[in-house]
Formats: C-alpha cells, structure tokens, sequence
C-alpha cells in the first residue's frame, strides 16, 4: 500500500516559528509548504529573493506587504500571487492555522 502526503496533515497547534518544510527540489525550482501559526516578519525585515515566488494561500488568512506599495494586501484561502526577484516585501501578520504552497524559481 502506498501512502499520500498531504499538506494539510502534520499541523502544529502553534509553533514560535514558521515551519518550512521542501516538498520537492530540482536545478531550477524548490516547492515548499509553509505553516504559519500567527507570525509575521520582524519589525524592519523585508524579503529581497534573487529569484521569483509563486504564493497560494491553502488555508488561514495573511497580510503580505510590498516595499512599493501603500497598503499590505490581505490574503485568504485560495489567494495566490507571483512575488517577482528582487521585490522587497514581508508578511505583517498571519492567522494560526495558515497553510501557504511556495514556488521558488531558482536563478540560473
């Protein structure tokens, strides 16, 4: 019998930290679920990734601010957005459970 992962089992009913956990890697790509039970970025950290992001909120609810814009976007389940290399951005809170699919094209 083979068994199935699946992204929604495994769930920590709080962690001090966001959980990153690599569903799959090649040359180019990294595809990650990450669990966010109520973080959100310290105070004056922005993200700055040398390659693009994909982002699906699978479940929960955040808010995702960008260097270049006024007002952070809200988030909820089903949400998805591209992050393009080199925009600045942070995560101003998150719901506890909040589940989000990560793929990071890897520069080549």
């Amino acid at each position: 019998m083979t068994t199935r992962p699946n992204l929604f089992a495994g769930l920590p009913e709080r962690a001090d930290e966001e959980i990153f956990e690599t569903l799959l890697t090649r040359p180019d790509l990294r595809i990650e679920r990450i669990v966010s039970t109520g973080q959100a970025s310290p105070p004056g950290f922005w993200y700055d990734q040398t390659g693009d992001e994909w982002v699906a909120l699978l479940t929960g609810a955040a808010e995702l601010r960008f260097a270049d814009e006024p007002e952070p976007r809200h988030l909820s389940a089903g949400d998805h957005l591209l992050i393009p290399a080199g925009r600045r951005h942070r995560v101003e809170r998150t719901e506890n459970p909040t589940i989000w699919l990560a793929v990071h094209v890897v520069p080549g």
